[in-house]
């Protein structure tokens, strides 16, 4: 093994210490891997040494410590912490603490069942937070307990665990984390069906959404189990297969080309996807990578036009596509808007309430597209 095999093979150990111990530990790792590569490598070596660690340094920060840091953080978004969940007059329904198990783990999450059910067959919505978020943080930003009431449909929260991931972001970037029915996928999916047997739900209406690593794993989601979601909501997320370790990771969200050969399967299921074009977290080219297939095969039944940013102070640009199949896509390009939920309340980290009004035009979309 040569001096850079040594380094990558310390600078993963460093990201494993960082996942099981914390940031002290890993940080100490990644100064033994500095230190042993100056002493053994040429000048040249070290200086391309020492940008990959400048490399795999920010990729802790922006993938697996989850801060989402921006050198200049949008106009209007929120992203100190969040005050409790609470629950009003427009929110009396039941809010409830659950744990589900697996031969992959164990994962807590919360369930939403508003005070209209009434034994009928609802929707259901899987919503998976970002990073350094939690339930009741993504119910409170996202409104969607109060939309819930509104509109008639359950709202599942899984939870990620800390002990997975140090910052609770989801893992979209592991191999054993994108397979259907395996680490990760398999909780998410055992949640989901797990409430469907518990509850009068629609089955041909069980979606999913999540926020940036969240989003990335709503789309994983929706590719590997399309028998069981008729639609997802990716908000400043990634494409199913743009990553598979940490450096590919960074890759990606720096908007990196991934391979053409992943974007070539036809879409199964309809995909509605908000990105800020501001965004310096994950870079908008992933918004396009995941319509790509949509809009590669597509006939345009809107031109992109002007949307409305109901009046909260931003505009976006909508682009409704459909594929050659005739699944259907709608892409919104949100202007000057960073890494955040757009249209989200003050009450939730990482929402920007001067945006379009995601939540209500996800759920426009998606109670238009049950499953065949």
């Amino acid at each position: 093994m040569n001096m850079n095999e040594d380094f990558l093979k310390s600078m993963k150990d460093a990201f494993d210490l960082l996942r099981t111990k914390g940031p002290q530990e890993a940080t100490a790792a990644v100064q033994r891997a500095l230190a042993g590569a100056n002493a053994q490598g040429s000048h040249a070596q070290t200086a391309q040494t020492q940008a990959t660690a400048s490399d795999w340094t920010r990729a802790w920060t922006e993938v697996h410590t989850g801060t989402h840091a921006q050198a200049r953080p949008p106009r209007h978004a929120r992203t100190h912490a969040p005050a409790p969940y609470t629950i009003d007059a427009d929110t009396p329904g039941a809010f409830s603490a659950h744990t589900f198990s697996n031969s992959a783990g164990q994962r807590q999450y919360k369930l939403y069942v508003p005070a209209v059910y009434n034994h009928e067959p609802m929707p259901l919505i899987v919503m998976l937070h970002g990073c350094t978020q939690n339930a009741d943080d993504f119910a409170a930003g996202t409104r969607m307990n109060e939309m819930a009431e509104r509109h008639g449909f359950i709202v599942v929260y899984p939870n990620q665990s800390q002990a997975a991931n140090h910052s609770k972001c989801w893992n979209w970037f592991k191999p054993a984390d994108q397979q259907r029915e395996n680490g990760e996928p398999s909780l998410i999916a055992g949640i989901t069906r797990e409430v469907m047997t518990r509850y009068r739900v629609d089955a041909a209406r069980v979606y999913v959404a999540g926020l940036s690593a969240g989003g990335a794993m709503a789309d994983i989601m929706l590719k590997t189990s399309p028998d069981l979601y008729a639609a997802a909501c990716v908000h400043s997320g990634l494409a199913y297969g743009c990553a598979k370790d940490l450096p590919s990771a960074l890759a990606a969200m720096k908007g990196g080309k991934p391979s053409r050969a992943r974007m070539r399967a036809a879409p199964q299921r309809p995909l509605i996807v908000f990105h800020g074009d501001a965004d310096t977290t994950v870079h908008p080219s992933n918004a396009l990578e995941l319509v790509a297939s949509f809009e590669a095969n597509a006939t345009t039944v809107a031109p992109p036009s002007a949307a409305g940013a109901s009046g909260n102070g931003r505009t976006a640009t909508l682009q409704r596509l459909v594929a050659e199949n005739g699944v259907e896509a709608e892409y919104w390009s949100i202007h000057g808007a960073g890494h955040a939920w757009a249209g989200g309340s003050q009450r939730g980290s990482y929402t920007d309430p001067a945006g379009p009004d995601a939540t209500a035009e996800m759920l426009r979309f998606f109670l238009a597209h049950p499953r065949a």
